[in-house]
């Protein structure tokens, strides 16, 4: 399995692929090799930033002389006119890595502010935001990451760090019993050592899940803030409870107040606009 370092490694090469092909031939028409330049990333909508260490990442694998001096470090709040860092070096350097830095950036204080508003959302509470696979292919790594520092709670990183028993799953195994009983006997046999977590769709479920036994956390789908507030009741204590399905800003502190240990949003990471940024010369 590949490290987070190499996914980075591979993200930033095919950015590099799409964005600079043979070369940036305008900046290599007009600007002297030997010119030199600073560059300031200045913040454009409030927000939180995110992706200070991968923007930095950007510019020193397109060129690693550049010196950066960073003012706001990641996870904190930023105002129209805040300067993030300063960039200087040379000035082809600096033009090459300006959009793919930015679009880094951008993708990574937008998901970051998403997350900040839903977790401020629940203060008080127990309960924690979770994000979910519904992530920008390649940058999931990234995406995750500007998620807790926005100050929520990654869920899996993808199908291979946990087991979760969704529907579809219910439906072609034959049944809870039957999804749940395969799962541990395949941790089992394969030594892998994977919490389990099974998606209900009613009380009953909950039921027939610890009847099975051996579950890590509970998913309660598409129930209401009424209907979770009994499943979580029900459950006891026994082992973790999530919500998830239909959960806006709007209804989600209905959701906390019922008592759930996670509620997983989506729209952290497949609804984000990103946080308005530039890099100017100055």
């Amino acid at each position: 399995m590949e490290t987070k370092e190499q996914l980075i490694e591979q993200l930033l090469d095919l950015a590099f692929a799409e964005d600079i092909g043979d070369g940036d031939h305008t900046t290599l028409s007009t600007i002297p090799a030997e010119a030199m330049g600073r560059s300031r990333l200045l913040v454009k909508e409030a927000g939180i930033i995110a992706g200070v260490e991968e923007g930095i990442r950007v510019l020193h694998k397109v060129d690693p002389s550049i010196k950066v001096d960073v003012m706001i470090n990641d996870g904190e709040s930023v105002e129209p006119g805040d300067i993030v860092f300063v960039a200087e070096g040379p000035v082809r350097s600096l033009l090459v890595a300006e959009r793919t830095m930015l679009n880094i950036m951008q993708r990574m204080s937008g998901v970051a502010t998403m997350t900040r508003r839903y977790q401020d959302e629940l203060k008080g509470l127990h309960t924690k935001v979770l994000d979910t696979r519904k992530t920008t292919p390649g940058m999931r790594i990234m995406e995750k990451e500007a998620v807790k520092i926005g100050g929520g709670t990654n869920h899996r990183i993808g199908l291979f760090d946990m087991i979760l028993i969704k529907d579809n799953h219910i439906d072609f195994a034959g049944g809870i019993e039957k999804a749940i009983e395969r799962a541990r006997d395949y941790c089992k046999a394969n030594g892998k050592d994977l919490k389990i977590e099974v998606e209900v769709r009613s009380l009953d479920d909950i039921n027939r899940v610890f009847a099975a036994g051996g579950v890590d956390r509970i998913m309660f789908d598409n129930f209401t803030p009424e209907l979770t507030k009994e499943a979580v009741k029900l459950v006891g204590g026994r082992c973790e409870t999530e919500s998830s399905g239909g959960i806006t800003l709007e209804n989600l502190r209905a959701y906390g107040e019922a008592g759930v240990d996670f509620i997983s949003v989506g729209a952290l990471t497949h609804s984000v606009k990103g946080l308005d940024l530039s890099f100017k010369a100055f």
